[in-house]
């Protein structure tokens, strides 16, 4: 095996980090953000949600199961960088294809290892979301760190556009019976197939198709995604979800669509100190009394006070650690969402009664039509 190159980590408050270089052989930039969950890295690699964010894995061994097909999210790497503490190049899993390395590479996703990253974790907590820049390539101090003033803010950041499907396509199966139009915000292929597996016909648009289009599908409901970015700069998402939801059809929200749905409400958006990101995250359902364990990655949440001023929507969830929104339902609207993950790929299964409620809501609709 080779000996691995150094690599440096800097952070936006002029902390550095030293390290050995994993991947590609380069320079790369993001806000970065740390992962709790001890398992699950390829799912959460591929996770579109996490564009434009230099990620810390918790967990201090990465690679070491290696990779399968049909775990990754979608069709590539999507973070913009991996810190970790411990990395396999090689891997035990006999079911695995590969290695995570050679997915490293293959997607030219740059990272370093061996970093202390329980101190990093601790550091990023109490100073809270800030941009860094990982280099193999160059480690002059000073020369990064006017890379780094180079990068915006995730605050008013749209990605959405990046990592959204360009044309439409279609997935069910022979049972399929509800017609979902699913609006791809940056949507994980776990999304789909629990639709699909509840005997939907999912069909996947545009982030930009206008309703009428979407409308020509016939759709029993609409499923708004996940995605990565700031949500409050989504002006013409924001509207298009705003048509959507005044058609009174069946509607369900995950993360970033959770957002979005919100501020086509008159709600409002708000940037976290650090965000929720792991697959241990608590969450209290109001109706029923009942705790989930969830899966999460967001980092941003909607407003506990713009809720208390709408009358027209009700808090369903809420997060145990901090209190924040994890919930929301339109009143007297077939309308809900949720600022966590119900797929859960890799995670718990705690909330996929949420995909059972929004089959639910689309047959009382059918019948009422």
């Amino acid at each position: 095996m080779e000996e691995r190159l150094p690599a440096i980590l800097l952070l936006e408050d002029g902390t550095i980090y030293n390290g050995y270089a994993v991947g590609k052989i380069g320079t790369t930039t993001g806000e970065i953000a740390f992962n709790t969950g001890m398992t699950g890295y390829q799912e959460v690699f591929t996770d579109p949600s996490y564009l434009g964010q230099i990620l810390i894995m918790n967990t201090p061994h990465i690679g070491n199961y290696g990779v399968q097909e049909d775990e990754s999210e979608s069709d590539s790497i999507k973070i913009a960088g991996l810190v970790t503490k411990k990395y396999s190049e090689v891997f035990s899993r006999t079911s695995a294809k590969g290695s995570l390395d050679d997915m490293m590479l293959n997607n030219s996703c740059v990272g370093i290892s061996d970093v202390d990253t329980r101190a990093l974790v601790r550091h990023i907590r109490s100073k809270g979301a800030m941009n860094a820049i990982i280099s193999s390539d160059n480690l002059d101090v000073d020369s990064l760190a006017s890379q780094l003033k180079q990068v915006p803010s995730m605050v008013g950041l749209e990605l959405s556009s990046r990592v959204t499907t360009k044309i439409a396509y279609e997935s069910k199966n022979e049972s399929s019976i509800l017609k979902v139009a699913l609006l791809d915000l940056g949507v994980k292929n776990s999304i789909v197939k629990c639709l699909v597996e509840r005997g939907c016909h999912v069909k996947v648009f545009p982030m930009d198709t206008p309703v009428s289009e979407m409308n020509a599908f016939n759709p029993d409901g609409f499923m708004l995604s996940n995605g990565p970015g700031d949500p409050g700069v989504m002006f013409d998402t924001i509207s298009l979800v705003k048509e959507i939801v005044a058609q009174e059809k069946p509607i369900f929200g995950i993360c970033l669509g959770h957002q979005v749905l919100a501020l086509s409400q008159g709600l409002k958006t708000e940037k976290m100190f650090n965000g929720h990101r792991g697959i241990n995250h608590p969450i209290k359902n109001l109706k029923t009394g009942k705790g989930e364990i969830t899966s999460q990655n967001h980092g941003f949440v909607v407003s506990k006070e713009s809720v208390a001023a709408n009358p027209d929507v009700e808090i369903t969830h809420i997060h145990l650690n901090d209190d924040t929104i994890a919930g929301i339902v339109i009143k007297n609207k077939p309308v809900f969402s949720v600022q966590y993950h119900p797929e859960a790929s890799a995670g718990p299964h705690d909330s996929r009664y949420l995909f059972d409620q929004f089959i639910d809501n689309m047959n009382k609709y059918k019948k009422l039509i």
